[in-house]
């Protein structure tokens, strides 16, 4: 094999390669990338920072929900300049699929008392709406709080019609599956520290 041809095969091994290691394949489906770790953590500085302005003189109790919030929550509060306190608590109106099935379910309690506190909900993704809604429902009724706001990573204008605002957003996003950093198809993918889309209908920033 001449050195023209070395050169060329192994051009298009790396290219394969490269091209493997950048999509993610999750039982059928398969997703490309849509948003780095570093354009991520850009994302949530400056939602911080806005978060910060309106309680820097207040300690805000941010309250994460479980379980696509994880990665979202731990980067917010490293971000966070001011003091805070944290609870969790887990909601679920997915059954493993792509599509949310409209019926929310409280899979765990809160984990602390917050009665009266300024409270943030903290969500990684926000479509429909339905989540937050009992949410609200729920901590009007058993925790009456100071205030009462919310904070995303993504939400999905085309799809979220509630008559109530989504306080804090880091990005807007189509209706389109996301997964990573956090968010999960099946429960698998959560770990990767980059977000993806599927290759299906991409999305443009």
């Amino acid at each position: 094999m001449s050195k023209t041809m070395l050169f060329s095969w192994q051009k298009n091994v790396n290219l394969l390669f490269r091209t493997t290691m950048e999509t993610v394949k999750i039982h059928d489906k398969e997703f490309v990338p849509y948003l780095k770790n570093e354009e991520i953590q850009v994302l949530i500085k400056n939602l911080a920072e806005k978060v910060y302005e309106d309680y820097k003189d207040e300690t805000p109790v941010f309250i994460g929900v479980l379980n696509g919030v994880i990665m979202f929550f731990a980067d917010f509060l490293k971000h966070y300049p001011g003091q805070c306190e944290i609870a969790f608590i887990q909601m679920s109106s997915y059954l493993g699929g792509l599509q949310s099935t409209g019926i929310v379910y409280k899979k765990m309690e809160l984990t602390k008392d917050v009665e009266g506190r300024h409270i943030v909900l903290m969500e990684d993704i926000v479509d429909t709406g339905n989540t937050i809604e009992s949410l609200f429902e729920y901590f009007k009724n058993t925790q009456r709080p100071k205030s009462l706001k919310v904070a995303s990573l993504l939400l999905k204008p085309d799809v979220f019609k509630k008559d109530f605002p989504i306080d804090y957003v880091a990005k807007e996003i189509p209706n389109k599956f996301v997964l990573g950093y956090g968010l999960d198809y099946d429960e698998l993918g959560r770990n990767l520290p980059d977000l993806y889309q599927l290759s299906e209908g991409r999305i443009n920033h």
